[in-house]
């Protein structure tokens, strides 16, 4: 018997989405990991930076390629099983490459805990939508929204891969010191692999035409853009030769 589409969980994890999104542009504080860690409450356990990246982002990639293997002709069917397996190709990146390579600093417990459950929820709330709810016509393939979707996720994904590799090359294994980065997008904004996945999940968002999608590209947006902000009053308190010309999130604006 075929699953049926439920709009309510549907609206409602959509719903808590948009709401972590504004709490997070209410509150102004950036997540306590990475730069910021050292705001973690003392007794906190921490994780190996590796591991914890591995254990949180599983989720969405098992949840999205799960559901994907159930459905006929999963990669080569209808648009939503093509959107999915993007977002499946983000979390395979996130899981098996990123976590290996990062060289970040540990992460508490309660951060990873936080991760984790919304990896959960999110990875659930993408992927019941785009196989169960989602109805495109015939013709999406070759709709502009699709088309500029798929590029600006690509893009954004490549921006956000490149960056992450030149924040690795600041560092030697073991290192636990900051420079300043240079070059790519790191020349316009501290932020550079922030902004590329932000226009990785607008992209998304453009190409699905739907609301889980707006949502979560939404509380993208809010999460880390806040953390870029914080991220750019880091360096300009750390280094006192820090470019004065460089912006946060937004090359020239913010």
């Amino acid at each position: 018997m075929p699953i049926v589409c439920h709009q309510v969980p549907v609206l409602a994890g959509s719903a808590t989405l948009a709401t972590m999104g504004t709490l997070i542009l209410c509150c102004g504080k950036p997540a306590s990991y990475g730069k910021h860690s050292k705001s973690v409450s003392p007794g906190v356990p921490l994780l190996p930076a590796r591991l914890a990246w591995f254990l949180q982002e599983l989720p969405s990639f098992v949840v999205s390629v799960g559901m994907l293997a159930w459905q006929p002709r999963s990669l080569f069917g209808p648009p939503g099983n093509v959107l999915l397996g993007l977002f499946s190709a983000h979390y395979f990146h996130r899981t098996f490459i990123y976590s290996l390579l990062t060289r970040g600093r540990p992460l508490s417990a309660v951060i990873f805990l936080k991760a984790t459950a919304f990896c959960i929820g999110n990875g659930l709330l993408q992927a019941y939508y785009l196989v169960y709810c989602a109805e495109y016509p015939e013709e999406w393939y070759t709709d502009m929204r699709f088309s500029v979707g798929v590029f600006l996720f690509i893009l954004g994904m490549g921006i956000n891969i490149h960056s992450d590799c030149m924040l690795r090359q600041l560092r030697k294994p073991g290192e636990v010191i900051y420079r300043i980065p240079r070059g790519g997008l790191f020349t316009y904004v501290s932020g550079a692999n922030f902004l590329g996945e932000i226009i990785e999940w607008m992209g998304y968002a453009l190409a699905t035409w739907s609301v889980p999608a707006f949502a979560f590209a939404f509380f993208t947006l809010c999460f880390l853009g806040m953390q870029a902000f914080y991220h750019h009053r880091f360096y300009l308190k750390m280094f006192k030769d820090y470019p004065k010309s460089r912006k946060a999130l937004i090359p020239f604006i913010f």
